[in-house]
């Protein structure tokens, strides 16, 4: 395993409630290095961080070892399946209209 992965991975697991379902996969192209992360769906908050403060130093941190072998590491969070993103199709419930809320309102 590569100093970048291995990094990844203990630090992550450090952040988790589950550490057995953390899961990183290390693929180099002409944009340099690309890791992967998947974590277990509860431990997604964790990882993103208040704003994406804690994914945003994720990221700092694998750039700054990677420039230790002269390679650009990027890091991509996989959402899991079942995370708080709403399936396609499904959209909000439309706003109610003023005269709706008025007529609720009066009766």
């Amino acid at each position: 395993m590569e100093p970048d992965q291995a990094f990844l991975e203990y630090a992550v697991k450090a952040l988790v409630a589950h550490p057995e379902s953390v899961e990183t996969t290390r693929t180099i192209d002409q944009m340099g290095v690309l890791l992967t992360l998947t974590v277990h769906p509860e431990d997604m908050g964790k990882i993103i961080g208040k704003s994406g403060k804690t994914a945003e130093a994720l990221r700092i941190l694998l750039r700054v070892i990677g420039m230790k072998g002269n390679a650009r590491v990027n890091l991509k969070i996989n959402e899991p399946v079942g995370g708080k993103h709403a399936p396609e199709g499904v959209s909000e419930p439309a706003a109610k209209t003023v005269d709706e809320v008025i007529d609720e309102l009066g009766t």
